[in-house]
């Protein structure tokens, strides 16, 4: 059985391994992170050479924790050759889902060296997280 491409012909896009191309790249210039989890709390490290803190936003909304920030460069050389350059600047972007029993409202961060660390505390176990019996009633 031939398939059809999303063109409608039988021959596939010239652009079909390109599709997702810049997704894949977002990925690959995503600042490394490490995620672990403790008695207490749950940390994530995020490497950040070269951003300041001023540049770094955090939120937390429905259970997720974004980090968004910007590398910036400020200096300027001028009379110097280039023959090439590995510096990344621009914006970027990581979100994480966190487990339901993380307080994301009650979440910290400090940043340490150019690795941002932060903090989101367990909840605590209530009352209401214990297990009962329950007492069938007659009618």
């Amino acid at each position: 059985m031939v398939e059809k491409s999303e063109t409608g012909g039988f021959w596939p896009s010239l652009y079909d391994p390109f599709r997702s191309f810049g997704a894949r790249v977002a990925d690959w210039l995503s600042p490394a992170a490490e995620a672990s989890s403790g008695k207490e709390a749950y940390d994530i490290a995020m490497e950040l050479p070269g951003v300041s803190q001023e540049d770094v936003e955090l939120t937390v909304d429905n259970n997720m924790l974004t980090i968004r920030g910007e590398k910036r460069t400020q200096s300027e050389k001028k009379g110097d050759t280039w023959y090439f350059s590995e510096r990344q600047y621009g914006a970027f972007r990581r979100s994480f889902r966190l487990p339901d029993d993380a307080d994301g409202q009650a979440a910290s961060a400090k940043m340490v060296e150019g690795v941002l660390h932060v903090s989101v505390p367990k909840k605590a176990l209530g009352a209401s997280d214990t297990a009962r019996k329950i007492e069938i009633s007659n009618g």
